[in-house]
């Protein structure tokens, strides 16, 4: 029988799990699945943790994921198309969920599904190499419990780590001398830490977006946020700048290319992620930016050079779980022998089409559609259930102007689902007041 491994019980993890089980629910036979998973949970990123720097084994700390935390981008667009709020919640739910809420989410549909029993808790994946004699891959893995380390042979693996866990650390002048906190996000955990705080950050995604945001609403002092080519562009609140990237710092004061300064109490890094794959061996490593066509992946999961191997949730995303699934199922598909996959040349043809795809794009509306094309192209090849990407696309783009208008009010508005059809309703607290972030208190009517 084939074997097949999964590296990671995140999302992208648990959607491929869910894929086979939904292959075995109709009857057909699928391969034997084994899923590591280094922490004790499943949910990747949702899986929270009050931990940072190493765990208990030593391990690098998944989690990039904060208390307070609340979608970003309105949950019509992520939504299980197998799977609706409804259905796991039992009534309509307000369109930006907290971490807790979408956390529960994630594991109603997986524990609906029983795959639990596939995955190995607590398993950290050290090395992954292909033989090209046998046409197997040897994974070893760490059982980190009982200290042990030991290798099974698989013949395709699956990545599901995810890259939003190894940060970006850049490094600016004086910071060795600067008397505050220096931290990345991906350490960041409790906007209290910064209530009455002058802070800097550094960087314009979306992680400057939300941690600023979310220390503003907890009681920070001001925000000042630097940038290295253009503003976010926000009406931002009157405790709030925008200057240009910073050249340097002293003790208590950053200095920035415009020439002016600020004193600040804590300097918090939003620089993003590095794709780190430190397990793989060179000729499986993928190495790319984060961009909507992956570099090296046919249809944006098979590695080009060897589609036994395949990466799922690498892209840049607008699009989350839905996509997630719409590449789990395609995967689980060539796996099976339904789909084939066409030779190198073919293969490595469709990346270049991608990226040059991508590359003619102009702005985020651009980008929105153009990864919803991707996973309508992906689920037209499945049985995943079709879904309305086009109506995902709209609640996207009516979030983008929402956010233009008012950022710190964009989470009191409400998107359709395009799997309902409903309307979401208004959350009962307006976001900037809600200071209670628990699943009891947002499934209070």
């Amino acid at each position: 029988m084939t074997r097949v491994a999964i590296l990671g019980a995140g999302p992208s993890g648990l959607a491929q799990l869910r894929a086979f089980q939904s292959a075995a629910a109709k009857g057909e036979e699928i391969p034997e699945i084994v899923c590591y998973e280094k922490q004790d949970n499943w949910g990747g990123l949702w899986n929270y943790t009050w931990r940072t720097g190493v765990d208990e084994y030593g391990e690098p700390v998944h989690c990039s994921m904060y208390r307070y935390l609340w979608s970003n981008g309105p949950k019509e667009g992520l939504e299980f198309a197998d799977y609706t709020f409804d259905e796991h919640f039992g009534k309509d739910l307000a369109s930006f969920p907290p971490r807790e809420v979408l956390f529960d989410y994630i594991e109603g549909r997986v524990l609906k599904a029983d795959v639990r029993k596939f995955i190995k808790f607590q398993t950290a994946v050290r090395h992954v190499t292909y033989n090209d004699d046998t046409g197997m891959f040897s994974v070893t893995v760490h059982d980190l419990p009982n200290d042990r380390e030991y290798t099974e042979e698989f013949d395709n693996v699956i990545c599901a780590t995810g890259h939003f866990s190894t940060p970006n650390v850049p490094e600016y002048k004086g910071f060795d001398v600067f008397g505050g906190r220096v931290l990345h996000a991906h350490d960041f955990r409790d906007a209290l830490e910064f209530k009455d705080k002058d802070i800097l950050i550094i960087g314009t995604s979306y992680s400057a977006e939300d941690i600023g945001s979310q220390c503003w609403k907890y009681g920070c002092k001001s925000v000042t946020v630097s940038h290295r080519t253009a503003p976010m562009g926000y009406k931002w609140p009157d405790n709030w700048q925008e200057v240009p990237i910073l050249t340097h710092m002293d003790k208590d004061t950053a200095y920035f290319k415009d020439g002016t300064s600020k004193k600040v109490d804590a300097v918090i890094l939003c620089t993003g992620y590095v794709h780190s794959f430190p397990f793989m061996e060179e000729s499986l490593k993928l190495r790319t930016a984060n961009r909507l066509a992956t570099a090296d992946l046919y249809k944006g999961v098979f590695w080009v050079d060897n589609p036994k191997l395949s990466y799922l949730g690498m892209q840049d995303q607008w699009f989350t779980f839905n996509m997630f699934d719409a590449q789990a199922w395609y995967v689980r598909d060539v796996i099976m022998g339904k789909i084939d996959v066409p030779d190198r040349d073919a293969r490595a043809a469709d990346v270049v089409e991608r990226v040059a795809r991508e590359d003619a794009g102009e702005d985020d509306y651009y980008a929105i559609r153009y990864q919803g094309d991707y996973v309508q192209e992906l689920i037209d090849e499945t049985d995943y259930p079709s879904f309305d990407v086009e109506g995902a696309n709209q609640a996207f783009f009516e979030w983008k102007k929402n956010k233009k208008k008012d950022i710190m009010a964009f989470r009191n508005l409400s998107h359709k689902s395009v799997m309902t059809g409903k309307q979401a309703p208004p959350h009962h607290t307006p976001w900037k007041d809600c200071l209670d972030d628990s699943m009891e208190d947002y499934l209070k009517a």
